[in-house]
């Protein structure tokens, strides 16, 4: 077993206990509001005209709403559903049923009606708000398996208004009623806002479900408040510092940075108009913090790039010029350099003529904070915000307890996903498993008091992922600890970790990652990306006819090797990969050895290319085998192709075993 591992973020200035007057959402939201009266608080596009919504503005709305919830008869501790897109009015009616003490329970937009019907009776909500007619359809679709559903509330009417059924009730008709309410029992709305405390759960938010039924995560006021607490204390932003809300609202990512965040700092929300129209409403609003998935920072880069192959002669001529000057003054600040004054002159031009045209175009002039979630971002991509001067902030966390690390900006580490939040203690235990200590750890889970034990210990919430802390104190995330495998050395690595990464290179295709309790070290099964390396080799003066001829190139495969150098540097000296194979070939799903969705189907690898493993653990330099070439006019061939097997660093330590095929497939 390995020594247990203890790392803490700055805690000086997060607050011990959070003053009574400010304990909640709804009671942040009103003090926001009395301070910021007549700024905006929101904007949502709609028909293509950024509509505003001041801050007093949004305290009637909300005052009316909640209040229209008691008149409906909804108490406190009761728990309301929400399921729509991101819209101020969803704002509105989660901070209006905290004001009124209601638990929020957030559901995805693309729930099918069986899955909507799950959340509604698991978490017992009594009343659902929904955005229009393909939500309240599908709620309608299942009416007799919601028994204690008094209510749907709409928010946009379009296709409902043929729609006579008392069950079904209009947002503005909510309000109304919260305006009679108002009429008969004035302060109602303060004095409802008032009697809310830290510990009152706030939001039910429910895990993906992905091995078994989804599981309603109880989070309070303090667990949110604390959240942000933690973040803002080295990324804090201003009253009216803009930020656009497109993530999904049922995501705690939305809940913090979003809705927390709104009522706590006064940031002004922006909704963009509908998905299609993402990127060019945040090019209009520019905002000052953003986080979206590794995806669309991807998708982003690749917007650039072709709008850069479309651009007249002058513009790419000057994309070219300048970009090697900018990837250039990127890689010394990586190393801890700083550039000479003709480089700093240069970026200097570079930043008239290309950096900042190229940060506006992406809708980033003004960003403070471009945080990046989910998937690892490729370092390719993270290079090139780089160079136009944008950091992309890595983000680990879980719906459990919120943000665990973030990278702080001027420390940011490719391959890692930053340092602990202040306020919050990282643990790598003794099988290598990360658990996290804060006080936005989560209340547990609904109605299962069982597997709430089982993750929350002595006040540590065990992820379940794998991980461990590099010589810098950032903390890299390897894999869910129930996918590492297990070496001979009872050693445990992450197969996907190591793909993943490897397969940033544009060089490489595809890789496998092999190991098991027979094996006592880690190697690698490689293809290369044919048209890329191909152009490589032809730049550099390397002849070759095939892809088989190419890929045993030992130009190739020094290429190959340092880039795994790369990756290893990132791992724990056990988990490293010790040996690799360039294939002859590429992975093939109509082979079978690829899903349709381009998974590896690694049980039946291991076994195809048993002869392979078995060489490379055997201690071998080379291995001839036998592959079939087919002819355009349908004839076959069988031909011999030797692989070479080319350790990484000194193998001298390396154990040679001997087993059969079978043995290597288990």
């Amino acid at each position: 077993m390995k020594k247990e591992i203890i790392i803490s973020g700055d805690d000086r200035n997060i607050p011990e206990k959070l003053a009574p007057d400010l304990d909640t959402l709804a009671k942040y939201f009103v003090a926001s509001a009395e301070r910021f009266s007549s700024a905006i608080a929101m904007r949502k596009k709609r028909f293509g005209i950024w509509q505003e919504y001041t801050w007093a503005q949004s305290y009637q709305h909300v005052h009316d709403f909640s209040l229209g919830l008691l008149a409906l008869g909804i108490k406190r501790g009761d728990k309301m559903a929400i399921i729509g897109e991101n819209d101020p009015e969803y704002y509105l009616a989660e901070i209006a049923g905290h004001a009124a003490g209601v638990v929020t329970v957030g559901i995805f937009t693309d729930a099918t009606a069986k899955e909507i019907g799950y959340v509604v009776n698991n978490s017992d909500s009594v009343l659902i708000v929904a955005h229009d007619q393909e939500q309240c359809d599908k709620i309608l679709e299942i009416r007799d398996e919601l028994p204690n559903l008094i209510k749907v509330v709409y928010w946009e009417e379009r296709g409902l208004w043929d729609y006579d059924d008392p069950w079904l009730i209009s947002f503005e008709s909510v309000e109304k009623l919260g305006r009679d309410y108002a009429k008969e029992h004035p302060g109602a709305f303060l004095e409802s806002v008032k009697a809310g405390h830290a510990d009152d759960l706030a939001i039910f938010s429910y895990t993906s479900g992905t091995t078994s039924l989804p599981k309603g995560v109880m989070i309070s006021h303090r667990n949110l408040i604390y959240g942000i607490h933690h973040v803002s204390r080295v990324h804090s932003l201003d009253p009216q510092d803009d930020y656009v809300s497109f993530s999904p609202m049922a995501w705690i990512a939305e809940q913090g940075f979003g809705v927390t965040d709104h009522v706590k700092t006064g940031i002004t929300v922006n909704f963009p108009e509908k998905p299609e129209t993402v990127q060019m409403d945040i090019r209009e609003i520019a905002p000052v913090e953003l986080l979206i998935p590794s995806r669309l920072w991807e998708s982003l880069v690749s917007q650039v790039q072709a709008r850069i192959a479309d651009a007249d002669w002058l513009n790419r001529a000057l994309y070219d010029y300048f970009m090697p000057i900018a990837y250039k003054i990127a890689n010394l600040q990586d190393e801890g350099k700083q550039p000479g004054l003709y480089l700093r002159l240069m970026y200097f031009l570079g930043n008239l003529t290309v950096y900042a045209p190229l940060r506006d175009k992406v809708g980033l002039r003004r960003i403070k904070y471009a945080y990046t979630g989910g998937a690892a971002l490729s370092p390719d991509v993270l290079r090139f915000f780089r160079a136009i001067n944008i950091e992309l902030l890595q983000l680990y966390g879980s719906t459990e307890c919120q943000t665990h690390t973030i990278h702080y900006v001027g420390d940011v580490r490719l391959g890692t996903v930053g340092k602990p939040a202040p306020g919050v203690q990282i643990k790598i235990t003794e099988d290598g498993e990360i658990a996290v200590r804060s006080r936005s750890v989560f209340e547990g889970y609904y109605k299962q008091p069982d597997k709430t034990e089982e993750v929350l210990i002595d006040g540590w919430f065990h992820t379940g992922d794998a991980g461990y802390v590099d010589e810098n104190g950032h903390v890299i995330y390897l894999d869910r600890l129930s996918d590492m495998i297990s070496l001979s050395t009872e050693d445990r690595f992450s197969p996907q970790y190591i793909e993943g990464r490897i397969k940033f290179n544009p060089h490489i295709q595809d890789v496998m990652a092999v190991g098991s309790t027979d094996m006592p070290y880690v190697s690698t099964l490689v293809t290369i990306n044919f048209d890329n390396v191909a152009r490589w080799a032809e730049k550099r003066g390397i002849s070759f006819t095939t892809i088989v001829d190419l890929s045993q190139k030992p130009e190739v495969y020094d290429l190959v090797e340092k880039e795994i150098q790369r990756v290893n540097a990132t791992l724990p000296p056990k988990s490293q990969v010790r040996k690799f194979v360039i294939l002859n070939k590429t992975f093939d799903a109509d082979e079978a050895e690829l899903t349709r969705t381009r998974k590896l189907r690694r049980r039946y690898l291991e076994q195809r290319y048993g002869d392979i493993l078995t060489a490379i653990y055997g201690g071998k330099d080379s291995i001839t085998i036998q592959s079939e070439v087919t002819y355009q006019d349908g004839r076959t061939a069988t031909t011999e192709i030797e692989l070479a097997i080319r350790s990484v660093g000194d193998s001298s330590d390396l154990p040679v075993i001997r087993f059969d095929q079978e043995t290597v497939a288990k």
